[in-house]
């Protein structure tokens, strides 16, 4: 096992599915780089790019109650410090880390042997993400994605940095999936009740249910599972969403990293490589011990992951569900609302270069008073196609428009459908907000290197275009449409854009950035994106660190806060050293608000949050304000 060779960690998860299965090099280049500089040189020469029009976008949408105002907090300056660093007047408290046992039997977190199997299966999971708290008859219950494990922080204490034997494979494995954990509030400090009723992980050998029209379909049957009804696992979970009846979504992003062939010559499905499913995994090592892992010999596996799994945080003998019926792909957050038509309606991101943006409406409806459970089981779903004049439409996904035979089909190879029908290939849709306070909704596009210069993993163009206004995109940009009529389930939409990030302190035009970035603001690659109930907007980041070249000024990942209806932007808080900042939740006094700090250390430069000579560890960060009010009050005057 010592012969797995190990992945650079430098290296993003998009990079790595590249390595073999490149996109071909963009068709009419010329052109696009000519539609880009006509575009630049517009932007420039215009009041758009310095005012409010390229503000919000490239189109005239402007909100109705726009007003100004301002930010109260004194913003927090960029920095490299190895803390958290927020603003006068705010504190923060760990209350929990990768490692920590979440009952007595478990062992403490060993720092020099980053612990065994047995030890992480009784502890919370690594690498935390998408996050919600659930407060029921005074129990605060938080779900937390443990998305993936750094290799050479969990394997730290190997000579190779890599899982040397069977042990270390099942640590990693269990690691992975979601932690569920009752946290209570004593003096103002939060932290885990061990041995809680609903104290519960699922990992990656938990079973799961498959729900929805691919339920049973012959793609999804294993030998070891012939009825297609049953899967082992979840894993990779990124963001996450939470339904109005009380369930958790966990989002099955990079499943695709885990898989392997035993057969060096195995060849891989078209639908495979549209996945980026590979011959060699990440390094992680997963099918030296557990066979279903090896495409060679089960080759439907793949096709029962990234899904939306549904779990109820109150019942831990439940049975999580993978909730097919919201499509199949690399799964970033998914944001749930509930129409004015009473139907759910949830917004669904494909985190990959080019990929697109998702709809699920639920066919039934939703009604307060009755059974919810299964309305994620059975609806239609859309994919987002974005025009340059600031319309929109969501195209459904189904046997007819896709050409697809059935619609279990389409919910298994969603991106192909979404391929056919022309939707708009975007910056890497990462999590999508909708505001409480009006019905409007935000996309995160993090960033796209290949944007304008290579094709798709599918072989669709990625031109310079609307919503993705940027040749090989460096920063990133948040998009924003309010549903045609106020309503969540309608065809139509208009867009525009909120913020498109730079460096103005680096450049001029186009990667300068929209004109509510400043120098005391600039960020790159929004990531993580969320409103609390007063309809205030919060942006994280999972960017570049190195505080170089197009980066210089940037420092470490952070938070803002923005106002929606001025476009004004303020960071408020910096992370550690190679962190990113994911995972966002509140309590429900609103005077707590829970953010995750995910991978300190990546690289090696991180002691966080123990310091000393410590392992570097993931963590959940309590952050209140010292005057005991709420989070969201008084925050504009």
């Amino acid at each position: 096992m010592k012969n797995f060779k190990q992945i650079n960690e430098d290296i993003s998860f998009d990079d790595w599915d590249e390595i073999d299965n490149p996109g071909p090099v963009q068709t009419e280049f010329q052109k696009i780089t000519e539609k880009a500089l006509t575009r630049r040189n517009f932007l420039k020469s215009s009041a758009a790019f310095s005012a409010a029009a390229f503000l919000f976008g490239t189109t005239t949408l402007t909100p109705t109650d726009a007003k100004a105002s301002s930010i109260m907090f004194d913003p927090v300056a960029a920095n490299t410090f190895d803390d958290i660093t927020l603003p006068k007047g705010f504190s923060s408290q760990v209350v929990v880390s990768w490692g920590d046992p979440m009952w007595t039997k478990g062992k403490d977190f060993d720092h020099s042997t980053r612990g065994t199997a047995a030890s992480q299966e009784l502890a919370y999971g690594d690498n935390n993400d998408g996050m919600s708290l659930f407060t029921k008859n005074g129990k605060h219950v938080l779900a937390v994605n443990n998305e993936y494990t750094n290799r050479g922080i969990i394997y730290g204490a190997r000579d190779s940095k890599l899982p040397e034997n069977e042990d270390d494979v099942n640590k990693g494995k269990a690691a992975h999936g979601v932690s569920i954990i009752e946290i209570s509030e004593n003096n103002g400090q939060w932290r885990i009740i061990k041995d809680s009723y609903y104290n519960r992980r699922i990992t990656a050998d938990t079973e799961m249910e498959i729900t929805g029209p691919a339920r049973g379909h012959d793609l999804l049957k294993t030998k070891a599972d012939p009825t297609g009804t049953k899967s082992l696992g979840t894993w990779n979970n990124c963001g996450n969403g939470r339904t109005p009846w009380g369930t958790y979504l966990a989002c099955e992003e990079n499943f695709n990293g885990y898989f392997s062939s035993s057969n060096k010559d195995f060849k891989r499905t078209s639908n495979m490589k549209r996945y980026g499913i590979k011959n060699k995994d990440w390094g992680y090592a997963w099918a030296s011990v557990d066979e279903r892992f090896d495409i060679s010999k089960h080759q439907n596996e793949p096709n029962r992951s990234g899904y939306i799994v549904e779990i109820d945080p109150f019942n831990p003998n439940s049975t999580p569900k993978k909730r097919t019926a919201l499509g199949r792909f690399k799964h970033e957050n998914a944001e749930v609302t509930i129409s004015k038509t009473g139907h759910i309606v949830v917004y669904l991101g494909d985190d990959e270069r080019g990929e697109f943006l998702y709809r699920f409406v639920s066919k039934n409806k939703y009604d307060p008073i009755r059974d919810n459970s299964n309305l994620l089981e059975d609806g239609s779903l859309y994919v987002a196609k974005f025009n340059d004049d600031g319309s929109g439409q969501w195209l459904e996904l189904n046997p007819t428009t896709t050409g697809i035979s059935s619609q279990a089909e389409v919910c298994v190879n969603t991106r192909v459908g979404a391929s056919t029908v022309g939707a708009t290939t975007m910056d890497r849709p990462e999590w999508v907000a909708s505001n409480p306070t009006k019905v409007e909704v935000y996309c995160a596009l993090t960033n796209n290197k290949n944007r304008g210069k290579k094709s798709n993993a599918g072989g669709d163009n990625t031109p310079v275009n609307g919503p993705n206004p940027r040749q090989g995109n460096k920063f990133g940009q948040i998009v924003r449409w309010i549903p045609d009529n106020e309503d969540h389930t309608a065809k139509t939409f208009k867009w525009d854009l909120y913020v498109v990030a730079g460096n103005p302190d680096v450049h001029t035009g186009l990667d300068a950035g929209s004109s509510n970035i400043k120098s005391d603001n600039m960020f790159n690659s929004p990531d993580g994106i969320a409103f609390d109930k007063a309809g205030n907007f919060w942006i994280q980041t999972d960017g570049n660190y190195s505080n170089k070249k197009d980066f210089y000024g940037m420092g470490n990942n952070q938070m803002l806060l923005g106002d929606t209806r001025s476009g004004e932007i303020k960071r408020f808080l910096v992370g550690p050293n190679e962190c990113e900042v994911t995972g966002i939740t509140w309590s429900d006094d609103g005077k707590t608000m829970f953010v995750g700090i995910q991978h300190p250390g990546e690289k090696g430069n991180s002691h966080w949050p123990a310091g000393g000579k410590s392992v570097p560890r993931s963590s959940i960060v309590a952050i209140k304000r010292n005057d005991g009010n709420k989070i969201g009050e008084n925050i504009y005057s």
